[in-house]
């Protein structure tokens, strides 16, 4: 885009940004902290978009562009993303044809046109594809309160430990924003699976992973999970971003955990819902803020559907989990909270529409009208601590744990 060097056109601010700016205000109240106060909405949901220069592209995800809106023979638009191998095998199946593993983009487009949205959308979800409609009703509470244990009187001033077993960015960002906080922050990884941002995306798990100290542990081995099952029994809050199977697979018992250790507070952040049938749904960054009605609230503004901001449920599921996970604890209470990331998309658009309709509309428009354009640009917080290396702190933090 850019020519006789100039720098290239820039977008509007990302709609929702205020919704965040208002959350971040929050927390730094009830946090009393300094390093929160000096973020800004904007900054946080367009930090990634920003650090990568994404261009706004329509109908087709940010980056990579894995994901990607169709129109459906109903007449509504059906979100797919297949950003992994797994997925595209899954695509067969999805559509009862032969041969579709190896489709372009313009045959998968024309093999959605072909079918109704809500059949997509329940075959995709049980075959464990990512996948949205733009129509859907979020099947969850944003924030839902799974487990209660006993509570716990901490001592004025006690700094919270963390223990961070989430990828990526919804529950980075969540821990990031905790750590900012003034809490203690330990990010557990798989050392035969690491983080996926850690080589795919440095500069934003850099940004969310700065300062936290980090432990690498196999969960298929009965000696690391005991390790880990003692450090969380250490941890005031815990944050976790897997479906149950995969927890009851690394023989995590998260609401055991939160009767048994008073005032642990658990965090699992999920696409769709932490209970239920839903618990079980794939859900990413685009395709939830689809699902959470992000895409047809564009669509409503401008007549023409696409994707708002860069993986947008990620980030703000990141900061409500954090204000929800710092209130918790604060208050002393052990709670499991689940976090659905489709319906925190929903609850910010209703809340936002509440606080100034005419001004997100307007933000919406200008959105829509920018496609080709840069993501807005936002300061870089890189660099503000340490990234630790995979595994540089195991034996500071479990040399004593049994």
């Amino acid at each position: 885009m850019q020519t006789d060097g100039l720098e290239p056109e820039r977008g509007p601010p990302i709609p929702l940004w205020r919704w965040a700016d208002r959350q971040l205000h929050e927390l730094a109240e009830i946090s009393r902290s300094e390093r929160v106060a000096a973020l800004d909405g904007l900054g946080i949901v367009g930090e990634r978009g920003s650090l990568r220069d994404f261009e706004i592209r329509g109908r087709r995800s940010a980056g990579i562009g894995g994901s990607y809106l169709n129109p459906t023979r109903d007449g509504s638009w059906f979100a797919l993303t297949v950003m992994r191998e797994e997925d595209r095998a899954y695509l067969p199946a999805l559509f009862g044809k032969e041969g579709m593993d190896s489709a372009s983009e313009d045959e998968i487009a024309a093999e959605i046109a072909l079918h109704d949205s809500a059949d997509l959308l329940a075959t995709g979800r049980a075959l464990g594809l990512p996948v949205a409609c733009a129509d859907e009703t979020p099947a969850s509470p944003a924030v839902e309160q799974m487990a209660r244990g006993d509570r716990r009187e901490r001592p004025a001033k006690h700094r919270p430990l963390v223990v961070d077993m989430s990828a990526i960015w919804a529950g980075p960002l969540c821990g990031h924003l905790l750590w900012l906080a003034g809490a203690e922050v330990i990010k557990v990884e798989n050392p035969n699976r690491p983080d996926l941002f850690r080589t795919s995306d440095p500069q934003t798990f850099e940004a969310v992973n700065q300062g936290k100290d980090c432990v690498a542990l196999d969960l298929t081995q009965l000696q690391d999970r005991d390790r880990l099952a003692g450090l969380i029994r250490r941890a005031d809050i815990v944050i976790e971003a897997s479906r149950p199977r995969a927890l009851r697979h690394l023989g995590v018992d998260a609401e055991a955990l939160v009767r048994e250790v008073p005032g642990l507070v658990w965090l699992s952040i999920t696409g769709h819902g932490a209970s239920g049938e839903a618990a079980n749904w794939v859900g990413v960054g685009n395709d939830c803020a689809v699902a959470g009605g992000l895409a047809r609230a564009l669509a409503d503004a401008t007549s023409e559907i696409g994707y708002v901001g860069d993986a947008l449920a990620d980030p703000l599921t990141g900061i409500t989990a954090a204000l929800e996970g710092w209130r918790t604890f604060a208050a002393g209470d052990a709670v499991r909270l689940g976090f659905s990331m489709s319906s925190i998309v929903a609850k910010a658009l209703d809340e936002e529409r509440a606080f100034d309709s005419p001004a997100l509309t307007e933000e919406l428009r200008d959105w829509g009208a920018s496609v080709g354009k840069l993501f807005p640009k936002v300061p870089s917080r890189n660099g503000q601590a340490p990234v630790h290396d995979l595994g540089a702190d195991t034996e500071k933090w479990l040399a004593t744990v049994s």
